[in-house]
């Protein structure tokens, strides 16, 4: 392992993202805060919803903001680095192991993902006003979840970048990640699904059930959620289990 040229890769990811820091936020946060504003805002101000769905929905939006931030910030890069730029190739041939390079990719993906999900925690309380109850309580829990979450986020975009083809980007949104999203217990608990138990048992394959779970364990230990230490074991497993197919399918592409 050359470390040298390891983080002289991980600076150039970081430098690139400086660049485009705005464009970045815009394409990752938008569409969550959106949410947040219309579900948090308007409609608990209204009195369509209860205002205790504001502490319930925000770490629901943590969770998806950390998972499309470091979906994207790998899975995109690499479809074009693949198989139009062909920039991949020069990187290749830097002075370190090729599997190495996936993981600075996953970092790179990891440290995106984190800011991405930290940055909806002021927002959100910004849009939503007053009666959102966080606790910060459970530091370490919140830490181990965040860390597991944008590992899986960035592992996911590791693996979505080596099997995607560019003409099937938009094949990838619409069967992979908007069913994620929608089922993946990000804009209610888990818990509500008691009335539909094929589907409630159906979930448990979608990863961000148990992110959204486990940040809403972390910072609303006051409503409903999964066991912390299901939460923790299953991302764990589901971590190792995403990277090392992205590597597999990485290596595969990098000698093809």
């Amino acid at each position: 392992m050359n470390w040298k040229t390891f983080f002289a890769m991980l600076a150039r990811d970081g430098h690139v993202a400086r660049r485009n820091l705005l464009p970045m936020l815009l394409q990752n946060l938008l569409q969550p805060l959106l949410f947040v504003f219309i579900f948090g805002r308007v409609m608990t101000t209204s009195g369509i919803m209860r205002p205790e769905y504001k502490t319930l929905l925000l770490p629901g939006i943590m969770a998806i903001s950390m998972v499309l931030s470091g979906i994207q910030a790998v899975a995109m890069p690499l479809i074009t680095e693949f198989q139009f730029t062909r920039e991949i190739e020069d990187r290749l041939l830097a002075p370190m192991e090729t599997g190495w390079l996936a993981v600075e990719k996953i970092v790179a993906g990891m440290i995106q993902a984190l800011v991405a999900g930290l940055v909806v925690i002021p927002a959100g309380l910004l849009l939503m006003g007053s009666g959102v109850n966080l606790s910060f309580h459970q530091p370490f829990a919140f830490v181990a979840v965040c860390l597991l979450v944008a590992f899986f986020s960035a592992a996911g975009g590791l693996t979505l970048g080596c099997s995607v083809g560019q003409t099937q980007i938009g094949l990838m949104f619409s069967l992979v990640l908007a069913p994620m999203i929608m089922f993946g217990c990000a804009y209610y608990p888990w818990s509500v699904l008691s009335a539909f138990p094929v589907l409630r048992i159906a979930v448990l394959v979608n990863p961000l059930v148990y992110a959204s779970e486990g940040l809403r364990g972390a910072l609303a230990p006051q409503a409903p959620h999964m066991s912390m230490a299901v939460v923790l074991g299953a991302l764990l497993l589901i971590d190792v289990a995403v990277l090392a197919a992205g590597l597999h399918r990485f290596h595969r592409k990098a000698v093809s």
